[in-house]
């Protein structure tokens, strides 16, 4: 009678699958739906606006001398230089510096502007924005969704606008546009803003409570005080436990995917390191 191998034993045993545990939010946040005749009054609005303006990317195609790198280096390593300092305005003329050139037709009006989720990520967290829209088309969805509790605590009407991408990106001459905003005290925006805000729809953040915001703006009275310190100190208010009801963390377990064939460590390393 065949005696079984050993090595059925081995193969029989199940692996050992790692699980990662996580805690996720238990608040599920979603953006304000936008009425249609709003949808459009916002993107005609822009439309509008922005081809008025004619503020525009340009492409600049900039040719670099071939081998203009390897000079740099041996000019910089080199001493016949120092040595001899007439040959230095000789070279300027043949290659003279080019002056920067600005990819966009109207960088005064670019600056009233924040293109791209980053860059609106970073006007909210230092206050710098007056109204925040987002487009519908970024995948995954939660890429924007920091933007809606940023927005709140700032007071900054935001909102997501269907197609807005399609409508703006080629405007502006860019490939897509997921987010826009405008900054505080813009001349050239500012009859765009006043308009839109005002069939932007609230935002809703569980933990942050709409009354209890209206009252900690009213108090920030100071106009001396930085935008730090008046964020802690609205944060501070607005959070009053007799409102607000908690909710525990979810633990979510990631399993990862068992069917990845992962590469075997190479022995000759291993050999190496000791040998070291």
């Amino acid at each position: 009678m065949a005696t079984p191998a050993k090595g059925a034993t081995k193969k029989e045993k199940k692996k050992h699958i790692p699980v990662k545990t996580s805690l996720n939010s238990p608040y599920s946040i979603h953006w304000s739906p936008l009425e249609r005749e709003h949808k459009h009054f916002i993107l005609n609005t822009l439309k509008d606006k922005l081809s008025a303006v004619g503020l525009q990317k340009q492409r600049v195609i900039r040719f670099r001398e071939r081998g203009s790198r390897r000079r740099s280096r041996k000019k910089a390593s080199t001493p016949t230089e120092e040595q001899n300092p007439a040959l230095e305005p000789a070279e300027s003329v043949q290659n003279p510096s080019k002056p920067t050139e600005s990819c966009w037709s109207n960088p005064a009006v670019r600056k009233q502007l924040a293109i791209g989720i980053n860059e609106v990520t970073k006007g909210l967290e230092r206050n710098e924005l007056s109204l925040v829209l987002v487009c519908n088309s970024a995948k995954p969805t939660h890429m924007t969704c920091h933007l809606i509790p940023l927005s709140k605590t700032r007071s900054v009407p935001a909102c997501q606008v269907p197609s807005l991408s399609d409508t703006v990106a080629g405007l502006l001459g860019l490939k897509c546009v997921l987010a826009l905003g405008f900054r505080r005290g813009t001349e050239v925006f500012e009859d765009v803003v006043r308009a839109i805000t005002l069939v932007v729809p609230p935002l809703n953040v569980a933990w942050i409570p709409t009354d209890s915001l209206e009252e900690a703006e009213e108090k920030q009275s100071d106009t001396g005080k930085g935008q730090k310190r008046k964020l802690e100190e609205m944060s501070d208010e607005v959070c009053d436990p007799s409102t607000l009801i908690l909710q525990p963390l979810k633990v979510k377990k990631i399993i990862p995917n068992p069917t990845k064939i992962r590469k075997p460590k190479k022995k000759g390393t291993q050999k190496c390191l000791s040998a070291v």
